[in-house]
């Protein structure tokens, strides 16, 4: 049966990116539709009139919600599961009809903006288009769609202009999709989108650079023993300080990724008496714990995660919240 229900001024009927299985309509009150433009990235307020369907599509097609439903004044709502609602469409035409109608609208919107974003995106070099693309899904907390086109980023353009700061949306959207789930949390990238880094004819990146985020772009790609090589021989040439720096902790992670965990717990207690200071040094010890773990030592993994969690004062770090769960599901 369908259910009749209450909601308060400023409450939220569903988020975007719940799962949807349920289709409503408003008998009174009022309740928005937010979400961003595909074309301009601006915030859309679509208000649902009274009598109105709204989370039908998502619902009919069984895929996360699209828009956040915010109540803006005292609703009365009815929701059908998808069965109730198809009994219901297949009694009653006008209600198809209703709803074709507005579909209709919906695609001839979207098909404007498609069009309009085409045209834009002629405009722009393929390297650009990719990474804007890849920042309009990160900021859209559609983490699994921007960790795949960053990843593809670095595969076509390993020493691109973008490379640097695509490397560290690939960590940032794989961190946040396993911390909040796909369309949650909070969004990795500022509300106004960030600005793309704008080629500089007069500087070019260094033979060791190329190296190092080729080496990078394989290992997005999951060819781990590959970029360990490439990792390797920016390490053995020692040519460039600070890209020797970054391989030797990628190198920590290649180890741990192939399943040569002693090798990995070695490795990064090298890395460490090398760099007290380095930037990734909580990262290092979190594999360390891991490896341990995986090796069935759970007391020396224990050890590790709670040296994290006091190196990390910051609950909202990534590597202490990593490390905090990982210590919570070692003593459940």
């Amino acid at each position: 049966m369908p259910k009749a229900l209450q909601y308060r001024s400023s409450s939220v009927i569903y988020f975007q990116g719940d799962s949807a299985d349920k289709i409503y309509i408003l008998q009174s009150g009022k309740v928005s539709l937010n979400y961003n433009d595909i074309e301009t990235g601006q915030d859309v307020h679509d208000l649902v009139q009274p009598g109105e369907f709204f989370g039908v599509k998502s619902a009919l097609g069984r895929y996360p919600r699209e828009e956040n439903a915010l109540v803006l004044q005292d609703a009365a709502v009815v929701a059908f599961s998808v069965p109730e609602f198809e009994q219901l469409a297949m009694t009653n035409i006008r209600i198809v009809m209703k709803m074709l109608k507005v579909f209709s609208n919906q695609l001839r919107r979207i098909h404007k903006q498609v069009s309009n974003l085409l045209e834009k995106e002629e405009q722009l070099s393929p390297e650009i288009g990719l990474f804007k693309a890849g920042e309009y899904y990160l900021k859209n907390r559609q983490y699994a769609q921007a960790k795949y086109i960053f990843s593809r980023y670095l595969t076509y353009y390993p020493a691109g202009k973008m490379a640097p700061q695509a490397a560290k949306y690939v960590e940032s959207a794989e961190g946040s999709l396993a911390r909040y789930g796909e369309g949650k949390g909070p969004a990795p990238v500022s509300d106004a989108p960030a600005s793309t880094p704008k080629p500089d004819k007069g500087k070019e990146l260094s033979a060791v650079a190329k190296s190092y985020y080729d080496a990078v772009s394989l290992f997005s790609q999951e060819k781990y023993p590959l970029a360990l090589s490439g990792f390797k021989k920016i390490v053995d040439a020692n040519e460039d300080a600070e890209y020797v720096a970054k391989s030797v902790y990628e190198i920590g992670r290649c180890l741990f990724l192939t399943g040569n965990h002693e090798a990995c717990i070695k490795h990064y207690t090298q890395m460490i008496t090398a760099y007290p200071k380095h930037p990734d040094l909580g990262d290092a010890l979190y594999f360390m714990a891991q490896s341990y773990e995986k090796k069935g030592e759970k007391d020396r993994a224990s050890t590790f995660y709670k040296k994290i969690l006091s190196m990390t004062t910051d609950e909202d770090e990534m590597i202490h919240i990593k490390a905090k769960k990982a210590l919570k599901a070692l003593e459940a």
